[in-house]
């Protein structure tokens, strides 16, 4: 038996639902509004969209059509990523992009192609949520760790000149705020792995549930997924910003300030 359908009349009347956090960001003045009611209809059109796309792919079930939709999701990531840590695109789009390849694809073909041991490793039942749910993370994950990374380096960059002045190199340099950035980036993860099960039943589990598997199947889904998570992250966020120094630099090793937008 699978989950219960939702009425399309009843989702609507459920919105009225985001009356509550509306309502306590007039209260307490908080401005960002906007931005919300934005991200709201944007979701809402997106997730639309994707659900008729996907009926049609599913459908079909090319490998071809489905790797060009995952092609798609690492673009869309892409520019959100430079988007969201200030970086100039023509510069950073490439390495960037290469690095959620990485990232997604690795932990991917293992969890589909050793684990569940598919045949069709494209399958797109398993190819597309899967691969959006790591991507999804690597997304934030490199967020959250290039942007503290060049937000580090330009508080401290006296510091950093210092070294460098010194004798060190670039690599050694800037090791200290690499690995600070990595932390930063994957401790998110490593919070969610640690109080899994006990503080949240997380997506995957709740969505295997509810399509009418056994819990233990789904927790060892879960698990799964939690492993592929934090290695395509890692994989991600270290390589993204390894590959973005070539970029965000001069031949000097000086932080090159025409490498942000803003």
């Amino acid at each position: 038996m699978g989950a219960v359908d939702i009425n399309i009349y009843n989702l609507a009347i459920y919105y009225m639902l985001l009356i509550v956090p509306l309502g306590l960001m007039l209260w307490l003045n908080i401005p960002m509004m906007g931005r919300t009611l934005i991200a709201i209809i944007r979701m809402t059109l997106q997730l639309a969209f994707v659900g008729l796309y996907l009926q049609v792919v599913f459908k079909i079930n090319s490998p071809w059509l489905n790797t060009l939709w995952l092609l798609v999701m690492l673009g869309v990531a892409d520019f959100s990523i430079i988007r969201g840590c200030g970086l100039r695109f023509i510069r950073f789009a490439l390495p960037l992009f290469i690095a959620l390849i990485a990232g997604t694809a690795v932990p991917l073909i293992c969890f589909i192609a050793l684990l569940l041991s598919i045949p069709n490793i494209m399958d797109a039942q398993y190819v597309i949520p899967i691969g959006g749910m790591i991507l999804g993370n690597c997304l934030r994950a490199d967020i959250i760790g290039i942007k503290n990374f060049y937000t580090s380096l330009k508080k401290s960059d006296k510091a950093f000149l210092l070294n460098l002045s010194q004798g060190a190199r670039l690599k050694e340099a800037i090791m200290p705020y690499l690995r600070e950035a990595c932390e930063s980036a994957l401790m998110p993860t490593v919070a969610t792995i640690s109080t899994i099960g006990l503080v949240s039943l997380p997506g995957m589990m709740t969505g295997v549930i509810l399509g009418g598997t056994n819990p233990v199947t789904a927790i060892k889904y879960q698990i799964a997924i939690m492993i592929a998570i934090f290695t395509g992250t890692a994989i991600t966020v270290v390589l993204a910003t390894l590959m973005s120094i070539k970029k965000g630099f001069t031949l000097y090793g000086v932080l090159d300030p025409t490498s942000f937008s803003k």
